[in-house]
């Protein structure tokens, strides 16, 4: 067990006990536990195999490539509806997570299994998938998943574009990170954060002309 997981565990706002209960569940698994995203995370072989999240109304018990995963228990679903590779057991109280518990541990080692063979999920022809580094970054950064969904295909588009080229994992989740604010005020990569563009909505630059401008 990781000290740094049971202190975010233990500063836990909500759902203390039934992320505790899915640890002790995970922890039954050949993984090695640690904070990704200011949440648990669960790797085998340095490969991300699951994560941990508490939010408003549920907890969830994400596989990073759950769609790899055999599901005869009807546990997972898709956290988007444009998420391509990344599935969630999602709870609402103890007594839904007492119910899985039995396959929890089955789930995890054929997502195990999955990355260790390599296997990938196939993207859809001229389209981009949500990398498990966005599905990880939704989960620690509150409403960035609505706002990215609330984008144009488009804009959406541009950044998955931008996010998948890195071949890096590390450069992946930077580059989110990067652009997370802009995200999350529901702009593009090229839009106009300032207000003083001539070329709404795109940036023209002018926001290198004003102090206190950001870019994002």
């Amino acid at each position: 067990m990781n000290p740094a997981v049971d202190q975010l565990l233990t500063d836990a706002a909500q759902w203390r006990e039934e992320l505790q209960f899915l640890r002790a569940l995970v922890l039954e698994a050949p993984l090695v536990e640690e904070v990704k995203w200011g949440q648990p995370c669960y790797t085998h072989e340095g490969k991300n195999i699951a994560i941990l999240g508490g939010f408003k109304n549920y907890f969830v018990l994400s596989l990073m490539k759950g769609a790899l995963v055999p599901d005869p228990q009807g546990l997972l679903t898709k956290p988007g509806e444009n998420t391509l590779e990344g599935r969630w057991m999602k709870f609402t109280s103890m007594a839904e997570a007492e119910a899985a518990a039995p396959y929890v541990v089955d789930y995890l080692l054929e997502a195990i299994k999955a990355e260790q063979q390599g296997l990938r999920v196939e993207k859809p022809a001229n389209e981009f998938g949500v990398p498990p580094e966005l599905e990880a970054a939704y989960e620690a950064t509150p409403g960035l998943r609505e706002a990215f969904e609330a984008l144009t295909p488009g804009r959406q588009r541009a950044y998955l574009m931008f996010f998948t080229a890195a071949k890096q994992s590390a450069t992946v989740a930077a580059r989110i990170d990067k652009f997370t604010p802009r995200i999350l005020r529901r702009k593009g990569m090229n839009d106009c954060v300032c207000g003083h563009s001539q070329k709404m909505p795109g940036c023209d630059g002018s926001h290198k002309l004003f102090p206190g401008s950001v870019a994002f």
